[in-house]
């Protein structure tokens, strides 16, 4: 790390001490370009890639799926075949990578931690009052601190939008530090184990512009989020190729300034392997490599992974396995 790069940090480390900071801060940084950013993620978007490059392309993106349930309806029996699902995509091929994690309500993640534990898959949890994020910060803190106990390994959180949007930035700062403060620490907040990783969910189709989630991004990194994360999956308007776009390019700017890398999620409406793939050349043509990992790019899906399955079958197999073939989800 370079003394720049220190010193930039040191930098904005300060910056959550004042709310004037903060907002000096936040709208400083360069407008988005409406239609540079529609054109670039459009054009992006008609990229065709080969076919050895396209099966790679599933299976990472088979690695990169937070199998996700996030219903009232969900039971324990659900989420158990769920995680089973996560561990063996396709039963009958064994070398089907299995997915990034699953992602439960905290009441249900007692439930999943029985099926993967010392598999390697994650178990995420939403949290904070999911999805409207309209409780009291106790509530919220305890909501965390109870998926975290359980076995949540990852904790998907959703800001105070409201307050985003009236200018209340150190508000939602604040609270993004005290929720990844209750994910645990070094100092034995879970019982010796790894900090659970925290994505922050922003909500970017409340959030009405392309700045709003260029600031929402930054302000979640500032505060200390490992991921974040385009939608709860609960609105109309989920991801899209140009919020993405201009969330990786936040990502991107954030290391450059503080030598930090940030993950990021697009979650709610990616449905097909045509979508995954588009998302990842975006990826690749706009952060590079370095992001091309789970444990940097996630998809947040119900449907798509038994897309990528039957397209997968199609690739290995020359036989186009209908959606009856695999479990719905």
């Amino acid at each position: 790390m370079t003394a720049t790069t220190t010193s930039a940090r040191s930098d904005l480390s300060e910056l959550g001490r004042s709310e004037t900071a903060l907002r000096t801060f936040l709208h400083g940084l360069p407008g988005v370009d409406q239609v540079g950013a529609e054109q670039r993620a459009a054009q992006l978007g008609t990229r065709s890639i080969k076919t050895t490059a396209k099966a790679e392309a599933i299976d990472l993106a088979i690695r990169m799926v937070d199998l996700t349930t996030l219903e009232g309806a969900d039971t324990p029996g659900k989420v158990r075949a769920l995680a089973a699902k996560a561990l063996r995509p396709d039963p009958a091929d064994p070398s089907c990578p299995h997915v990034g994690a699953v992602c439960v309500y905290p009441s249900m993640v007692p439930y999943v931690a029985e099926v993967l534990r010392g598999s390697g898959v994650h178990l995420a949890s939403v949290a904070t009052a999911f999805p409207s994020g309209q409780a009291p910060l106790e509530i919220k803190l305890a909501d965390v601190r109870a998926a975290v106990e359980a076995g949540a390994d990852e904790i998907d959180m959703v800001i105070n939008r409201g307050a985003f949007l009236a200018g209340r930035y150190a508000e939602v700062y604040d609270e993004i530090k005290a929720v990844k403060e209750a994910c645990g620490s070094a100092d034995g907040g879970r019982q010796g184990r790894p900090a659970a990783h925290l994505k922050v969910i922003l909500e970017t189709g409340e959030l009405a512009t392309y700045d709003n989630v260029r600031r929402a991004s930054w302000l979640a990194m500032l505060a200390g989020g490992d991921f974040i994360k385009t939608s709860t999956g609960k609105v109309p308007v989920a991801a899209t190729l140009p919020v993405t776009l201009v969330m990786l390019e936040a990502v991107r700017d954030f290391r450059a300034a503080t030598g930090r890398q940030v993950g990021v999620k697009p979650a709610g409406g990616i449905k097909t392997t045509k979508d995954a793939i588009k998302y990842l050349v975006m990826v690749n043509e706009t952060v590079g490599a370095d992001w091309l990992s789970p444990d940097w790019f996630r998809f947040g899906a119900s449907s798509l992974l038994n897309d990528l399955l039957m397209q997968r079958t199609k690739l290995t197999t020359g036989v186009y396995a209908g959606p009856d073939y695999f479990t719905q989800d």
